[in-house]
């Protein structure tokens, strides 16, 4: 991935933690104190996360997992309870400052800076479950996206379970007037006019935080995701709430004796 999209991808969440961690992690509520919000990652675990273990026949004891995108650690909590050792991934070394003060009490977590593209802190075949949620649908282009499926397909044993979530989405989430708004102040941003876009978004009633690329994202279909998964030898992948932008993408990896 080109470097400047990794510091423009790392300035922005760091940006975004310092103003405000539990909002931009979980933007649908503004009221989040530490309580609610590793609640809600609770609460995210057992209604995501649990139904599809159970699909899988994946007990989380004695496993390892990676969590790519752990931000403020809302769900890690949830996984360190369960999993015997989790890698917290991030891009934004403040979200993980956060995390770690959060999460302190528990000696199982292993915080990994990343690029926001590939996993080098890990070796090939090195954990039994990979977790993605709200994250994949930020990154700026489609490449990124399907890198970082083929680095969490790369890192999961054979035999191991996935599940992530991305936008696939085919409507526009936005009407046409905040379309063009938006693409203004994204051209602006990157065109080295962070500040200016910055402010024109506060008069017009958009949160400066939300300006550029690495909020927005892209839209992929199944299609399209299911060809990153497979070209990873990865097989059994199966979607929830597809044409959605909070579908999921979930399965096994190809055993070695299936090979």
């Amino acid at each position: 991935m080109d470097e400047n999209v990794t510091k423009t991808m790392r300035r922005d969440w760091d940006d975004r933690a310092r103003r405000n961690a539990f909002l931009y992690i979980a933007s649908w509520r503004k009221d989040w104190d530490e309580k609610s919000f590793f609640a809600s990652g609770e609460e995210d675990y057992l209604r995501l996360v649990h139904p599809v273990l159970q699909k899988l026949q994946l007990d989380p004891t004695n496993h390892a997992m990676a969590e790519l995108g752990c931000g403020a650690g809302r769900m890690t909590r949830s996984f360190a309870q369960r999993f015997q050792s989790v890698a917290a991934v991030d891009i934004s070394e403040e979200m993980q400052c956060r995390a770690k003060s959060y999460l302190q009490s528990f000696p199982n977590i292993r915080w990994i800076l990343s690029d926001g593209e590939t996993l080098s802190g890990f070796e090939n075949a090195s954990v039994d479950f990979v977790f993605s949620y709200l994250v994949l649908q930020h990154m700026p282009n489609k490449e990124v996206v399907f890198t970082s499926i083929r680095e969490m397909m790369r890192i999961l044993r054979p035999g191991g379970a996935f599940l992530f979530q991305f936008n696939g989405s085919e409507r526009p989430t936005m009407n046409w007037k905040g379309r063009t708004i938006s693409r203004i102040l994204d051209g602006m941003a990157a065109g080295g006019f962070r500040g200016a876009s910055r402010r024109i978004a506060s008069l017009v009633g958009i949160d400066p935080e939300m300006v550029g690329k690495t909020w927005r994202g892209v839209a992929l279909s199944e299609q399209e995701i299911a060809k990153a998964v497979r070209s990873s030898e990865s097989s059994h992948v199966k979607f929830l709430d597809e044409g959605t932008p909070l579908a999921w993408c979930f399965g096994r990896k190809q055993s070695e004796a299936s090979g």
